[in-house]
């Protein structure tokens, strides 16, 4: 008797199982190909996260360096930005050390007004006496202190501190390489690619730096705006340290959403200790306002036409960031959705079915296209060092 090898044994198995069993055992390989990447990268987040700032400043300052590129060798205009960027960032500290340090007795004699009026307010509310106020300072100290070993934290801390300072420079010194010689090191990975991918590949990357451009000048912008009216805002109310809080707010802006209204809760505080509950309220109002501003007016027109990402998606995205990264992730978690988000839209609407026989080829255009691409890059490393 000859069986038809045509027949096909029918399953027991039901194709609506079968298809479920086939997607989730390749979401469970996927799923496990993410976890190890994104072990390895926290193993090495000393190193990754330093690289990461880097390319972030990089596409914000490679404008910079490609002007001073016209009039000076590539490697003369790199280093002209980078310096300059050390130097902006030298010259903000020591702007706000030397206002803090005018401000210092000030801010202390506000402060110490301003608890015994806090005092005095609970004092009234509840009816707290100042024995029983005093009874709950001290345990909240006792509390605290023996929390945990304090020479380990101060060793935590320390270490903390050295990691950051690595790190620092770890981020300059890529910024340079990347500002110098930045086509070249993607030339560089573009060709760790078979040849039928470069195309994609040095196409996905062209719209992921444009995105990552268009994020950093969007946030300038608008970090600027919210440090212009949360510093006003506090200079105006007589809040110390006025020009410390509208750097801080500069800096936290950097954090779609919630950085801005996070350090401008700083300024809030400083209002309640040095000036009173009511001037505390106001400055809270103008917090409030600005980030209504921001993200009514400034996030729709400056960022939301730069990255195009969901606002449901930057939430997420920042929380994950937390989860994973801390601060640093919460920095990075909007341009890396914003990246993704360009790519994976990039990468599918290309969607023409290639001829059975000429799976993963490149027409002889898009090859030589590519392959002058990664020449011109080459070269003008090579004429640049």
């Amino acid at each position: 008797m000859t069986i038809d090898p045509n027949t096909r044994a029918t399953s027991a198995v039901p194709k609506g199982v079968r298809d479920a069993s086939e997607w989730a055992l390749r979401l469970l390989i996927i799923g496990l190909g993410l976890y190890v990447a994104a072990r390895a990268i926290s193993a090495m987040s000393e190193i990754v996260v330093p690289v990461i700032v880097g390319i972030l400043l990089c596409a914000l300052l490679e404008p910079i360096t490609r002007r001073l590129a016209t009039r000076l060798p590539r490697g003369a205009a790199a280093a002209i930005t980078v310096l300059g960027t050390l130097a902006i960032i030298g010259g903000l500290m020591t702007f706000i050390g030397s206002q803090f340090s005018a401000q210092l007795d000030d801010i202390v004699d506000q402060s110490l007004e301003g608890i015994d009026q806090i005092r005095a307010w609970i004092r009234d509310t509840f009816h707290i006496t100042d024995s029983q106020f005093s009874e709950y300072i001290q345990k909240a100290r006792d509390s605290l202190s023996g929390s945990g070993n304090l020479g380990e934290t101060a060793t935590k801390a320390g270490l903390t501190a050295t990691h950051v300072l690595a790190g620092f420079f770890i981020s300059m010194f890529a910024l340079f390489f990347f500002l110098f010689e930045g086509k070249a090191i993607w030339a560089w990975l573009v060709r760790l690619f078979p040849r039928s991918a470069r195309a994609k590949v040095a196409s996905s990357g062209q719209i992921a730096w444009g995105q990552l451009q268009a994020f950093c000048r969007a946030t300038i912008l608008v970090a600027a705006a919210d440090a212009t009216g949360i510093g006003l805002g506090a200079l105006i109310l007589g809040v110390p340290f006025a020009s410390g809080i509208a750097l801080l707010v500069f800096l936290g802006a950097f954090v779609p959403v919630i950085g801005a209204l996070l350090s401008g809760l700083i300024a809030v505080m400083l209002a309640l200790v040095a000036k009173g509950p009511i001037t505390a309220l106001i400055m809270l109002g103008v917090v409030i306002g600005v980030q209504q501003i921001e993200s009514h007016v400034l996030q729709p027109f400056l960022l939301g036409r730069a990255v195009r990402v969901h606002p449901l998606a930057v939430i997420l995205s920042i929380a994950a960031g937390v989860i994973l990264w801390g601060i640093v992730g919460a920095l990075i978690a909007v341009p890396v959705a914003a990246v993704v988000n360009a790519v994976s839209n990039h990468l599918l609407a290309d969607s023409t079915p290639a001829p059975d026989d000429a799976d993963d080829l490149l027409t002889p255009a898009e090859e030589a296209s590519v392959d002058r691409d990664v020449k011109a890059a080459e070269d003008q490393a090579a004429e640049s060092s």
